[in-house]
């Protein structure tokens, strides 16, 4: 099960998120799709994040072991907040799609 958890204020200013495990580590490399969904999902807001917005950042991956630290060194900018929104938005769809089976689990956690 991949977990992913999601730190805001409680302000609701968003500090970073983590992502750790596999969705389905019993299939071959390249054969998880809901994996791999997690996983572009996850990428492509870090990506766009540096990318299209100012804010300073740190990031910690270790792609076998499933793990994905990302920490914003303030508060999320309001773009970064929007991709991030976007994620979660994409995250949730696939929990609520495969609720009956678990494959993910979004966590919201105050700092």
């Amino acid at each position: 099960m991949v977990e992913v958890t999601i730190y805001k204020t409680y302000k609701h200013d968003y500090v970073g998120f983590d992502v750790t495990g596999h969705a389905n580590p019993t299939k071959e490399r390249g054969e998880d799709i809901i994996c791999a969904a997690i996983s572009m999902l996850v990428i492509n807001t870090i990506n766009s994040i540096e990318r299209y917005c100012k804010d300073k950042t740190s990031y910690v991956s270790d792609e076998s072991a499933g793990v994905i630290e990302y920490r914003f060194d303030t508060f999320a900018s309001h773009d970064a907040r929007l991709l991030l929104h976007s994620m979660i938005l994409g995250l949730e769809s696939i929990e609520d799609e495969y609720h009956s089976e678990p494959f993910i689990d979004i966590i919201f956690e105050e700092v």
